[in-house]
């Protein structure tokens, strides 16, 4: 197993008491497209970590891979105007949550930062997110992933 899967599968244990299923490939899962064809499931149950920056934090929506994440919804969500919410850094994603993108996983982070999770997850009893490598993904269910991220459930979806 990749080292940084399993430093997450570690922390998750650790931390979270959550045995992590980690599933590893070697072609990637660099999309979610990629995601849901390697573990054979429906797009809509890739729960895709997307960090954003706002004016002044780090944000990250786990959004399921069917939906393009919308940067209005976020910045309602936080409370700031629409012009200051754009996709992060990928230097910033890394000295913030710990993680490289591409493998950001929905918890297990080195900083607390607001985290909100697509309602359109929900409609799943399992979904597939990253740990900790663009190769390594694993299953979960929608409302201990939930639970083990402390994400808000809403809307973030493009309409």
């Amino acid at each position: 197993m990749h080292p940084r899967a399993e430093e997450f599968k570690r922390q998750a244990r650790d931390e979270y008491d959550f045995d992590v299923e980690v599933h590893e490939f070697p072609e990637g899962t660099k999309t979610a497209a990629d995601a849901a064809e390697a573990v054979d499931c429906d797009i809509a149950q890739i729960a895709s970590g997307i960090a954003l920056s706002t004016d002044d934090t780090l944000v990250v929506s786990i959004t399921s891979g069917a939906n393009r994440v919308s940067e209005a919804k976020i910045a309602d969500l936080v409370d700031t105007n629409a012009s200051e919410v754009s996709m992060a850094d990928p230097d910033d994603i890394k000295e913030t949550l710990g993680w490289s993108i591409g493998g950001v996983p929905p918890f297990c982070h080195k900083s607390d930062i607001p985290l909100f999770m697509d309602e359109t997850l929900t409609d799943h009893d399992e979904v597939w997110a990253a740990a900790g490598t663009p190769e390594a993904v694993f299953p979960v269910a929608p409302d201990i992933l939930e639970a083990l991220s402390g994400a808000t459930v809403a809307d973030v979806a493009e309409e």
